[in-house]
């Protein structure tokens, strides 16, 4: 199948993806936030750049998006068809790089947490979970019932990370990215 953007056009769109504040780190952001867990953005020089620090439990979170970081199996993490050859590359140093940041920060003493964005919208709740049990792994009073899931509203999740962030998920129509010569 033929890539459905000429070679500019899908040059323009992956300049315009972002690479921070991403609506898969609005929602787990705020699940963790209404959790009661607090964390720190932007990486504060650790290798990598994680996307949360969470200091009081040494653990650092990496909010993957499924293309970018290539997640095996998943059906976002394709190839773009135009410029094959550079995609597969720029995808295959970006792994690289995560798992040279993940036992960087391993070495360092921090516990590494890395969530998919496939996950994200599929169940935030359980990714949720799996965060918080990674996060109090070994202390019984967290362990014991130190926050209840069952406060969190799925929908109520996505909806924040919505208004957070205003872009589609999901490609846009063609027309949306015009070529400049156009």
């Amino acid at each position: 199948m033929m890539d459905k953007l000429n070679p500019r056009q899908r040059s323009r769109l992956m300049a315009r993806v972002v690479g921070k504040d991403t609506k898969p780190e609005w929602i787990l952001r705020s699940a963790l936030h209404r959790l009661g867990f607090r964390y720190r953005l932007g990486g504060g020089g650790l290798p990598g750049r994680p996307d949360l620090v969470l200091p009081k439990y040494r653990a650092v979170v990496f909010v993957h998006g499924c293309f970018w970081h290539h997640h095996a199996d998943c059906k976002r993490a394709t190839l773009p068809r135009t410029n094959a050859a550079f995609w597969k590359e720029k995808l295959e140093r970006n792994v690289a790089r995560d798992g040279e940041a993940a036992a960087a920060l391993d070495a360092l003493g921090w516990k590494v947490i890395v969530v998919w964005e496939c996950e994200l919208y599929r169940d935030p709740v359980a990714v949720a979970s799996r965060v918080v049990a990674a996060l109090t792994e070994g202390d019984a009073a967290q362990e014991d019932g130190g926050c209840d899931l069952g406060t969190l509203d799925p929908r109520r999740l996505l909806r924040v990370a919505e208004e957070k962030r205003r872009y589609r998920i999901g490609p846009k129509p063609l027309d949306e990215y015009p070529d400049q010569d156009g």
